[in-house]
């Protein structure tokens, strides 16, 4: 027996190996597996090349837990050690056994190295013990064992039951606080997690079958991975139900997807795969992770943000490179050249796939459009070099269910939706349905109106109008259509500035008083037969808003807390509106003459001295001339309010005027709850 200390450079490793190595434990697993498999492909290579004597045999590796002694053991028939490499490449973490091989066997699909990621064993156990024999001819099994410091025994087997064949067993004393790892379903799901897809069998427990009323063990091994995984087949060999196959047994449960991207690709780098389209439905967020990365068939990791364009993780599938580094933090992977490379690489196929569904069946790829929008937008807004391909592939839809390109749509509406400035005006609307009315009343007046619902829209319309100078956006709701999209011609407004005055506090009375909410009266110049009174709501702010639900930085809070803002826009032309100025008059009586004279009367005292005063510098304005500036101002505020008050009280008993703002406010599917029901009784009440 020889005794030993590992050659490390700090006094103990093993702290720093349990608390820092990785960041989840679990991964010891895939470590070890991978360890296993590696040895056994080594194995492979040699024999390929004449180097490796005798017959490979069965070279699975066997996974295997015994709760009662809180053992776990990986054992495989690779190439096995001898004493001198367990010195070597055990006994010496700063060695590592893949770089000396790779050196020989450049063109063999190797997985990583034995030094470091061995160790992690000591993440979960307190003892690991390694019985190991080499493939060379003569060798004899050799015992290793360590309890997690640098003190280590080495000696040969001399008990026959301690003997081995070709290949080696890591077995692990699991400890008391990892005692998770000893449940066989726990271990069964983590080799189902990291070793699905390795290249060589692997074996844990029996496959069982239901006999006697119950499940039981056969006599069968149970084999967890799928060697030859489809994604390393050439796109010629597998057919349309292999790949529906496969993404069902990735992802169970899932809708079957839209189509899929076969990557092959080995120079500059290497990498294949299969990525999904899969139907987006619901939160984004609810998407992604969607996408396994391996390397050489061993499982890396599941969550590529940073790895790949964000837009990228909305992609189902699996990417595989021995470019990509295994045993190494997130943040080096996100920084790693090959990554980028391959994350370039990806995007690429992703829009020419794209471009050649768009072009070889427009009429399918319109079909999967409102399941790709949402896909395409994500790439448009949050990737320049993918932008710059979708103007080949990008949709844009209208609510007749029409699509167009960009391009096509532009020439379209150009002639027609160009308003005064000569800047190209985008109407559209987030629920057709909801909001028919202004629908309608822009069609009527020519217009076409995009369905612009989506998740992203908006981001997707910040974005454009961002890149096309000249172009802008306006959401039918926005305003009256007359205000929409502004010609040269105005048309006049049947009520003076003095009526608008009148009839503001009227409307005002009557407009919702809710939190966070701000209705303010506006008059405009509208044809006498469209709607006598509208709701609409500002672009700019309902926009950030709806942007600010999808978003989480400050300034999307900022503007998520800011009051909903809503204009009633009166029809200044409309018939009832005319009729319902002098029926408020009549019910004022002559004093609203009175009170409108002495409001003029008061302006045009304001206005004189107004002007008197502009003519002089602020510090040669004199006391009295403040004073008196101020009492007029005072005076003014004071009439308009006992007016406004009056006009507000006829206002709020008004059934007309509150039947019109309820109507307005019922077609932009405001009017709710008890409000709705009280409009309800009104109307039959005035049928009666």
């Amino acid at each position: 027996m020889k005794n030993g200390t590992i050659g490390v450079t700090t006094e103990n490793i093993f702290p720093i190996i349990k608390k820092f190595l990785y960041s989840d434990h679990e991964i010891f697993l895939r470590e070890l597996v991978a360890n296993a498999v590696d040895a056994t492909q080594k194995l492979k290579a040699l024999a390929s090349a004449g180097e490796a004597a005798g017959e490979l045999g069965d070279l699975t590796v066997r996974v295997s837990l015994d709760a009662g002694k809180k053992t776990l053991t990986i054992a495989d028939a690779g190439l096995g050690m001898t004493a001198e490499e367990v010195e070597k490449y055990i006994n010496q973490i700063a060695f590592s056994s893949a770089d000396e091989f790779m050196k020989k066997y450049s063109n063999q699909a190797i997985i990583g190295h034995f030094g470091l990621g061995f160790y992690s064993a000591f993440m979960v156990a307190d003892k690991v013990e390694l019985r190991t024999r080499s493939y060379r001819e003569g060798s004899k099994t050799v015992l290793w064992s360590c309890s997690g410091t640098p003190e280590y025994t080495l000696e040969e087997a001399a008990d026959q039951d301690e003997q081995r064949e070709r290949g080696t067993d890591v077995i692990l004393h699991l400890s008391d606080d990892s005692a998770e790892f000893n449940d066989s379903a726990r271990v069964g799901a983590l080799l189902r997690k990291y070793c699905r897809f390795l290249p060589v069998p692997i074996a844990f427990g029996r496959e069982q079958e239901w006999k006697d009323g119950k499940m039981t063990d056969t006599d069968r091994e149970r084999i967890v991975n799928d060697t030859n995984p489809l994604w390393m087949k050439k796109p010629a060999e597998a057919t349309e139900e292999d790949y529906a196959k496969f993404y069902r047994d990735l992802f169970p449960g899932s809708e079957e997807p839209l189509f899929h991207i076969h990557l092959n690709i080995d120079y500059p780098f290497n990498l294949t795969g299969i990525l999904y389209f899969p139907r987006v439905t619901g939160s984004i967020d609810l998407q992604r992770n969607k996408i396994q990365l391996y390397s050489n068939q061993v499982f890396v990791t599941d969550s590529v943000e940073g790895i790949v364009p964000e837009f990228l993780t909305l992609l189902h599938g699996v990417i595989d490179s021995p470019d990509i580094p295994l045993n190494v933090s997130r943040s080096y992977l996100q920084s790693d050249s090959n990554v980028r490379k391959i994350s370039g690489y990806i995007t690429r196929k992703v829009a020419d796939k794209l471009t050649e569904l768009f072009n070889e069946d427009r009429a399918a790829y319109e079909g999967k459009w409102d399941d790709l929008k949402i896909f395409i937008q994500y790439g448009v807004v949050s990737d320049e070099k993918f932008a710059e391909k979708a103007p080949d592939f990008l949709l844009v839809k209208n609510t007749e269910g029409k699509y167009f390109t960009l391009s096509e749509y532009r020439e379209l509406t150009v002639a027609n939706q160009t308003d005064k400035d000569g800047q190209l005006i985008y109407l559209y609307v987030d629920n057709a349905t909801d909001k028919h009315g202004f629908v309608e009343a822009a069609r009527a007046k020519g217009y076409d109106v995009l369905d612009m619902g989506g998740q992203l829209d908006n981001h997707f319309i910040g974005w454009f109008e961002h890149k096309n100078e000249g172009s802008r956006f306006v959401r039918v709701d926005s305003g009256v259509v007359d205000t929409l999209i502004r010609k040269e011609e105005q048309a006049g407004i049947a009520l003076t500035s003095q009526q608008q005055d009148v009839m503001r506090p009227v409307f005002e009375a009557l407009l919702p008083k809710e939190e966070k909410t701000l209705y303010h009266v506006q008059f405009e110049a509208m044809p006498a037969d469209a709607m006598p009174v509208v709701v609409t709501r500002g672009e700019f702010t309902r926009r950030m808003k709806d942007m600010a639900a999808t978003s989480g930085d400050q300034m999307a809070r900022f503007y998520a807390g800011m009051p909903d803002d809503y204009t009633l826009v009166v029809n200044g032309n409309h018939p009832l509106v005319i009729d319902l100025l002098g029926s408020i008059e009549k019910e004022y009586g002559e004093g609203l003459q009175k009170a409108n004279d002495k409001i003029d009367a008061a302006v045009g005292r304001q206005n004189a001295l107004n002007q008197l005063l502009a003519a002089k510098k602020p510090e040669d304005v004199t006391t009295e001339e403040k004073k008196e500036r101020d009492e007029i101002f005072a005076s003014i505020d004071k009439l308009r309010g006992e007016r406004d008050e009056k006009l507000a009280a006829i206002g709020a008993d008004n059934q007309t005027v509150q039947q019109l703002v309820d109507l307005a406010l019922l077609s932009g599917g405001m009017l709710k709850g008890e409000k709705l029901t009280d409009f309800i009784r009104r109307s039959v009440g005035m049928i009666k």
